[in-house]
């Protein structure tokens, strides 16, 4: 018995030891991370919004927060019928002023208004922005509404979609959140869907508020038809669906010329990797971006323990440099592209509530080609024998870190 309680104690140390490295590297990462950045002056490309006409449906790809937060409170201010409004976070500045002011005005026009915001991811913010008058509908996501959801991994899920549906006829769907700081600081990519195919996304809100909010949305859901050039991908972790991640292996596993990914949280699955390198060793040229400097510091470390196999199958890695980028986009073989909420990490791909757009179209998968060009220009490239020659004590923190993926 001394001896299988000597073991006991040898690995309860060694998980204890572990685990303290772990917390240790994350300290020491985080204080030198924040030195360098407070020296860092923010580079921000800018492309001009692109428009397309796919399938009857006005497509625009928006890449500086500043422009879409300008057309979206303009369609906000001509809303004649409803607004639904959904932000992952939602920030107590001047932008998430404008955006509240500009719905609660509508609201007291007779316009119903809509709105759904994660609480958890906005804690932060205070109680008196995230207070409405009683003529907008209001629900604040919570993930743990009653004490035994703790036990139900279905219930861990945060509301990580961005969503706003004017009139039923126009979306907008991406990255972007309500802030100043997204709004001018860092590179993202949305999209606007004016047409049918808005009706979709309209009748998914609308599904949303239904399934989670205590009163029904008393709005008629009103949804378009099927679109094969169009098509909405939706995570619903309440029911254990999980396409979004589905739609990424299918399409690099169909990839033929080239994969171009952008993320800002590298941390893929062994099956997305495997898809990853398969398609590289098939001939497909395999080109992902990702922040130098994210603003998740666990997340960067996380995301670097996969560079040294996918540099050594051939896929070539850029680090968007001097801002963040936060974008959530693929584009492969000049003819699919998908703009949504989901990065590329296990809590979006088999834990949160996200939405993505697939769109086949040549037009829209060249201009989103060409803003990863425009983005590839402002990054550095990973070179093997450059990462391969990084601190012993880089190695070893990326090791300790490892076993952490599944948290991200």
């Amino acid at each position: 018995m001394s001896v299988v309680k000597g073991i006991e104690e040898l690995v309860i140390a060694v998980i204890v030891l572990f685990v303290a490295l772990q917390i240790a590297v994350i300290v020491s990462s985080a204080l030198s991370t924040r030195l360098r950045r407070r020296r860092e002056s923010v580079i921000l490309g800018q492309t001009a919004p692109v428009h397309a006409t796919v399938e009857g449906n006005q497509v625009t790809v928006y890449t500086y927060g500043q422009d879409l937060y300008r057309d979206m409170l303009r369609d906000i201010d001509s809303a004649t019928t409803c607004i639904c409004l959904e932000s992952f976070i939602w920030k107590n500045d001047a932008a998430g002023d404008a955006f509240k002011e500009a719905v609660i005005r509508k609201a007291r026009e007779g316009v119903p208004v809509y709105v759904i915001f994660d609480a958890f991811a906005n804690l932060v913010v205070p109680n008196v922005f995230k207070t409405f008058p009683e003529v907008v509908h209001v629900y604040r996501y919570r993930a743990w509404v009653h004490l035994w959801y703790l036990f139900d991994p279905r219930r861990w899920a945060r509301d990580h979609r961005k969503l706003l549906v004017v009139d039923r006829e126009i979306a907008y769907v991406g990255g972007y959140n309500i802030g100043s700081l997204y709004g001018a600081r860092w590179r993202d990519t949305h999209v606007r869907i004016e047409g049918s195919a808005a009706r979709n996304l309209f009748a998914l809100f609308v599904d949303f508020w239904d399934d989670h909010a205590s009163a029904c949305c008393d709005l008629e859901k009103v949804t378009g038809s099927l679109h094969p050039h169009i098509h909405v991908t939706v995570n619903n972790p309440t029911r254990l669906m999980f396409p979004i991640r589905s739609m990424y292996i299918e399409a690099i596993d169909l990839a033929k010329q080239k994969v171009l990914l952008t993320t800002p949280y590298f941390i893929p699955d062994k099956i997305i990797l495997a898809s990853l390198y398969r398609a590289a060793r098939r001939g497909v040229t395999v080109e992902l971006i990702v922040p130098e400097q994210s603003n998740h510091l666990l997340a960067d470390w996380l995301a670097r323990t996969f560079f040294t196999g996918c540099l050594k199958e051939g896929i070539r890695i850029y680090l968007y440099q001097g801002a963040m980028i936060h974008a959530k986009t693929a584009t492969i073989d000049e003819m699919w592209t998908t703009v949504g909420t989901a990065n590329l990490d296990r809590l979006s791909l088999v834990g949160n509530h996200e939405i993505n757009v697939e769109i086949f179209d040549g037009k829209v998968a060249a201009a989103m080609e060409s803003v990863f060009l425009h983005d590839r220009s402002n990054c550095r490239e990973l070179q093997l024998d450059q990462w391969q020659r990084r601190p012993l004590a880089q190695k070893v923190g990326e090791y300790i870190l490892s076993p952490l993926w599944p948290f991200l």
